[in-house]
């Protein structure tokens, strides 16, 4: 009898309904990470085949003396409507999974931006050279989606209904308003040395770019549970933290895309891709931890093997942006190799005038007198041409020799 009352059978005897309910609702957040997951995941594909639609669109046109002849192309209208597609898509993915989970989903564009260059690929290369050139791109494709799979099953699986009381708490809860107060002094002191110190390193205009962007992605996602809630019938659009993270979701977007624009500016597209993306994810997990508690009660093994998808995804996006090709830059010479029966002496490494960082000209070296023989003008080589059924030996110009007394 004293077995029948033990603690053991008794837990055996009693009802199962928690364990079914705790089931319940692991099952449920998984499903709403699901399609939070592939709702962020078809926006940026198609926002990315947008962006390339319409550049193949101004491509086209680049040669038109029609500065807006691309708004009748429909060509370019199709990328305006999927782009808007697809930010409509990322939009909705916050309002169903947890902030730090779609974040770094954000590498899907860059992937299918490098598959994208590479199907539509203008230059004919040998097997050989096209493996060789794009090795880098395949390999970071393949770690980026690996990093994706790892991020979408090791996710955070906090849900919380995006109410105008849950989302006050949050805002003056101590986490936060720390963390806002750190984020506030250094925004403030890379502001200072980009502007006043012109300290322009891309480390600190992109660091800029993304402490605002954290706080587009909380308002974004706050803003868009809200929506979503309303759209279920618990209207939430009467609560005035509403409105004020909609203005701040706007500002903030604003003035992210205007030191986004001052980065263009200054530096490479594939670097900014890499390390922006880089810096956003990192700055944006930390918000979302901090402000919608995205980690609470996840265990030690989901939580790294999280950041180890974070870590593989930024590897694959660094190598594929690492192997876009790069502008030429402008030589301040005159090519040889434009001139007619000329031979490219380029290929071996000599120019005809060295870059003395002197002021720019054409033509000839400034003050000659300063400048030492190994600098002086090379002699070009004489070429004969056929005219006709005999050969002139002449030179199609004059090649002359200067000597320093000259």
């Amino acid at each position: 009898m004293e077995g029948a009352n033990s603690p053991d059978l008794q837990l055996q005897q009693l009802p199962p309904t928690s364990m079914t309910v705790s089931v319940n609702e692991v099952s449920f957040s998984y499903k709403e990470n699901l399609i939070g997951a592939l709702l962020a995941i078809f926006g940026h594909l198609v926002v990315s085949i947008a962006l390339n639609l319409q550049k193949y669109s101004h491509i086209r046109l680049a040669g038109s003396k029609d500065p807006r002849a691309y708004f009748k192309t429909k060509t370019w209208w199709l990328g305006l409507f999927l782009m808007l597609l697809g930010e409509v898509g990322v939009f909705s993915s916050y309002a169903f999974a947890p902030l730090s989970l779609i974040v770094p989903l954000s590498a899907v564009s860059v992937i299918a931006s490098a598959i994208i260059g590479i199907i539509f690929i203008k230059e004919k290369w040998k097997p050989k050279d096209f493996l060789r050139r794009y090795v880098l791109s395949f390999v970071g494709c393949g770690l980026a989606i690996i990093g994706t799979y790892l991020l979408v099953t090791f996710g955070p699986n906090s849900h919380e209904k995006m109410t105008g009381e849950n989302i006050t708490k949050h805002l003056v809860s101590w986490p936060f308003l720390l963390y806002m107060l750190v984020e506030i002094i250094v925004f403030c002191s890379l502001l200072y040395f980009y502007k006043e110190k012109n300290v322009n390193y891309i480390v600190v205009i992109l660091l800029l770019v993304a402490l605002l962007g954290s706080m587009t992605v909380v308002t974004v996602k706050a803003v868009a549970g809200m929506l979503v809630l309303s759209i279920q019938g618990n209207l939430q659009l009467d609560y005035p933290i509403f409105y004020v993270m909609l203005v701040c979701m706007i500002a903030t977007a604003v003035y992210q895309a205007a030191f986004l624009s001052q980065a263009t500016q200054l530096y490479d597209s594939s670097l900014i891709a890499s390390v922006g993306y880089i810096l956003s994810t990192t700055v944006a997990i930390t918000a979302g931890a901090t402000f919608y508690l995205d980690f609470i009660g996840e265990d030690a093994l989901h939580i790294c093997m999280f950041a180890l998808g974070c870590l593989v995804a930024f590897l694959g996006v660094f190598l594929i942006t690492r192997n876009r090709r790069k502008a030429v830059p402008f030589e301040p010479y005159i090519s040889m190799d434009a001139m007619p029966g000329m031979q490219n002496i380029h290929d071996k490494g000599m120019t005809v005038q060295p870059d003395l960082k002197a002021s720019f000209s054409y033509g000839a070296l400034e003050n000659n007198d300063n400048v030492s023989e190994i600098y002086t003008p090379a002699t070009l080589p004489v070429m004969q041409e056929e005219h006709g059924s005999r050969a002139i030996s002449a030179p199609p110009y004059r090649v002359l020799e200067h000597t320093r007394r000259e």
